[in-house]
């Protein structure tokens, strides 16, 4: 982005730039959201970092008032490598809170020199500073945010101690822990907290609970009127904020930071709808939709292996349909399990034998890690290897990467809702005007979805 935009949009405060890049003041040595409440400082004394780990690396530290760490992340960008997006999820997910470049790179398929030249080229900072930064930022959020002790924010944010933990708070804020908490936390640590998850405007929450209301399996997830509620979290939306609400019961601390990363991609909370509107808009067929409901969302997935298996029940069924055999397959066999699922008897929930075997197939890929959904390999090829299992076709595998990998160019082509909305007369005719819509054929898919609403 043009410096001279970025400035003009901090001026103006702006929320849709909200994350897309940060304001740092030479003067004062702070670095801020584009949303920032304080005056704007003269042109000549900011500049423009694309992320908080480059304003870092700059020396600058995160503003008090504006709170860095409630910025919404970073989104995919068409201008981005893959390697880089994918290598960035894995660190989302803590893989280098523990672990080495090198076996980042690794996992990647990668010599830990050119995932570093990557990260340089297109991120402007090496791959272990942009881990201490999310470490430190969802740090500094848990201190502000919840009344838990200062040795669980510590671990739930990835630090292996509390003395690293307070050495990294005092070098980067110049105060303690303690300082930064503005509130006396109560001495039980029992009750639930909450935390607020920012997005950049707009959301279309009801078209959300719409479309994984209807998609929901009973007995794992619930869908209300304005809330979405699993495993002891329930999140509810407020507009006004520009934030969802994750309400965590206790038993989910120890692992808060998966936790809401979990969220962050279920909701998709680090879309750009505005970029991506801006560029469906351009399609004839589909710019009346999108104008009419702005800001969908892709919406992700719990649990990669459960998405997978909903997908494989909704194979040539409705999905009212295939909703009832997952509430079934939950009822007899519990949440879905690659080790469990391998050698069910699967037919005694109504699935023809040939539903079963290749339900089977896939638990068995799962199992033995001949098919990955942690973001390892690209989207090609996991969309490949499920396409080589028995009875598993283009349409399943798009949109098994759609939800459970996130990737926003997946494109079932063969779905017969959207054939009927875009009055095609072919799965190839389809992909040939959907060529047009890449890279974000995956909210394409939505928009065309809605349309039938």
């Amino acid at each position: 982005m043009d410096a001279e935009v970025c400035y003009r949009a901090a001026k103006a405060r702006d929320a849709r730039f909200d994350g897309l890049f940060f304001t740092a003041v030479r003067t004062t040595g702070i670095f801020c959201r584009p949303v920032c409440p304080v005056r704007t400082p003269l042109r000549r004394n900011v500049e423009i970092f694309p992320n908080a780990a480059a304003a870092r690396a700059a020396g600058y530290r995160p503003c008090l008032r504006c709170r860095p760490e409630v910025s919404p992340d970073s989104p995919v960008s068409a201008g981005t490598s893959t390697t880089v997006n994918r290598a960035l999820r894995l660190i989302q997910e803590g893989a280098l809170d523990n672990g080495s470049t090198a076996q980042l790179a690794d996992r990647l398929g990668l010599t830990d020199r050119h995932l570093r030249r990557l990260f340089l080229e297109h991120v402007g900072v090496p791959p272990i500073l942009v881990a201490e930064t999310r470490r430190l930022l969802f740090a500094k959020k848990l201190i502000t945010e919840t009344n838990l002790r200062f040795a669980e924010i510590a671990f739930a944010s990835g630090y292996g101690s509390l003395r690293r933990f307070n050495e990294a708070i005092r070098a980067t804020y110049q105060r303690n822990p303690k300082e930064l908490r503005r509130f006396a936390p109560p001495d039980s640590t029992q009750s639930a907290i909450e935390l607020k998850l920012n997005y950049r405007p707009p959301y279309n929450w009801s078209a959300f609970l719409r479309f994984v209301s209807r998609r929901a399996i009973a007995g794992l997830e619930t869908v209300g009127d304005h809330t979405y509620q699993r495993d002891g979290i329930s999140v509810r939306h407020d507009a006004q904020e520009n934030c969802l609400i994750a309400r965590i019961e206790p038993s989910n601390v120890s692992r808060l930071r998966p936790v809401v990363e979990q969220i962050r991609f279920f909701f998709d909370l680090r879309a750009n709808t505005r970029e991506i509107a801006a560029h469906l808009r351009k399609s004839p067929m589909l710019k009346a939709v999108v104008a009419k409901n702005a800001g969908l969302r892709l919406p992700g997935c719990w649990d990669p292996f459960e998405l997978a298996v909903r997908a494989v029940l909704g194979q040539q069924v409705t999905v009212k349909g295939a909703s009832t055999l997952a509430a079934r397959l939950v009822e007899s066999f519990g949440p879905p399990k690659a080790e469990v699922l391998a050698d069910a008897n699967l037919t005694r929930i109504g699935l023809t034998k040939a539903r079963a075997e290749s339900l089977r197939s896939l638990a068995r890929a799962v199992a033995d890690h001949r098919v990955c959904f942690d973001g390892s390999a690209p989207t090609s090829d996991v969309i490949a290897q499920l396409c080589d299992l028995p009875g598993l076709g283009p349409w399943t595998a798009n949109y098994i990467a759609m939800r459970a990998l996130g990737d926003p160019d997946a494109f079932p082509a063969s779905d017969l809702g959207l054939l009927k909305a875009a009055r095609a007369s072919s799965a190839r005719r389809l992909e040939d005007m959907a060529e047009a819509w890449r890279p974000w054929r995956s909210y394409a898919a939505l928009y065309l979805w809605e349309s039938l609403h």
